[in-house]
């Protein structure tokens, strides 16, 4: 269905979901799709999770909304979960990663600003992506989601991603921050060298900075620990979370440790619908499905399964440039640019995802069954070999 009724801001496919259920969605005429991408790395625990739904509809029956001027258990008991299962401290929720970051970015002007900095800077990377928002659009390092909104806020400077030697060369006195990714998703599926993050940990100690982590899209199993930092063996000042925590509910978080601890007070920052007890009890369900079904575990295993897949049936195809995955968060980066693909491949009843021009995204639901993976492999083999 197209109307002139909503804003022409999406591309959209030519294609109607009406229904889902695990790795399958299925299309208005009835046709099934093995779904490679989660709604962009949202659906982490499948579409349409039963306990998800049931919870949803007992807390609609119950209370959806009374706003953040009285106490919320289900926030309270979500903040609580989500600092065990982290290591943070303090937890603000919001309703969208744009969110989350907007308030990681003001977190890192009011730490500065308490330490009479003359403009808190944030040192942001290349190609990154933090959201849509003026602050979080500027934060991102993509000029076509930058065109047409100047001027653009101050207070940014941006290095090439995984490169810790320009983060350490810079001499700037009014920088307050660092935001990365540990993960670059719509960057390409970027990993960074093992010792990147440890370096960003003991620069940013050293220099008294905020090492602030928008673990959006790598976030909450889906590298293969809860969180991405975790294979590092550091841990951040400020994490941002959202996608794959309320599997579709819209629902951010922006997690604070350190010396970001206690830095907001009443009135500093707020939310009129962030944290409101059914966006929360749809989270509490989710973590819940995640630690019960051990999905970290679970990704671990089958992004290894397609990683070594993908490295056998690619290996002999020309135009393949690099293979490269963590977890269930994999990228196949071609020579040139690719983007037809994705129309190609949803002909053939697979959605995928074309990022940063030439990278085929695959962010499948961590539910995802060995043979679910085998139709991906085949079928994206036959697409990239026969890619002219």
């Amino acid at each position: 269905m197209t109307t002139n009724a909503l804003m022409p801001t999406y591309a959209r496919l030519p294609v109607t979901f009406v229904k889902g259920e695990g790795a399958i969605l299925w299309d208005n005429e009835g046709k099934s799709y093995l779904d490679a991408l989660a709604g962009i790395a949202v659906c982490n625990i499948g579409h349409a999770r039963r306990e998800v739904a049931e919870a949803i509809c007992e807390q609609a029956h119950t209370l959806v909304h009374t706003s953040n001027l009285y106490n919320i258990p289900n926030q309270a008991a979500l903040g609580e979960k989500l600092c065990a299962l982290s290591g943070m401290e303090q937890v603000f929720i919001a309703n969208s990663g744009a969110e989350a970051n907007e308030a990681a970015i003001k977190l890192a002007r009011f730490y500065g600003n308490q330490k009479g900095v003359a403009l808190p800077t944030i040192v942001v990377m290349s190609n990154a992506f933090h959201g849509r928002t003026l602050a979080t659009v500027t934060a991102t390092g993509n000029p076509k989601a930058q065109a047409g909104f100047a001027p653009l806020v101050q207070g940014f400077i941006r290095v090439e991603y995984g490169n810790a030697d320009a983060v350490a060369a810079l001499d700037d006195p009014n920088i307050v921050a660092v935001l990365v990714e540990p993960i670059q998703g719509e960057g390409g599926i970027r990993i960074p060298d093992a010792d990147y993050l440890p370096r960003l940990r003991a620069l940013c100690d050293e220099r008294g900075w905020l090492l602030m982590l928008d673990e959006i899209q790598a976030g909450l199993c889906r590298t293969g620990k809860w969180f991405a930092f975790q294979h590092s063996g550091i841990k951040p000042d400020v994490m941002t979370l959202a996608k794959a925590l309320g599997n579709g509910m819209p629902i951010g978080a922006c997690l604070v440790a350190g010396k970001a601890t206690g830095l907001f007070g009443p009135g500093n920052h707020g939310s009129t619908f962030g944290g409101n007890p059914l966006a929360c009890r749809a989270a509490l369900t989710v973590l819940e499905v995640m630690e019960r079904e051990q999905l970290a575990e679970r990704a671990v295993e089958m992004g290894d399964y397609l990683l070594a897949g993908f490295k056998t049936s690619l290996a002999e195809v020309k135009g393949v440039k690099a293979i490269r995955g963590k977890g269930l968060m994999l990228g196949i980066e071609l020579e040139r640019e690719c983007g037809e693909l994705v129309k190609q491949a949803l002909a053939q009843g697979l959605l995928i995802n074309v990022t940063a021009g030439n990278v085929i995204r695959l962010l499948p639901p961590l539910v995802l069954s060995k043979a679910q993976a085998d139709q991906i492999i085949t079928t994206v083999t036959g697409l990239v070999t026969a890619f002219k």
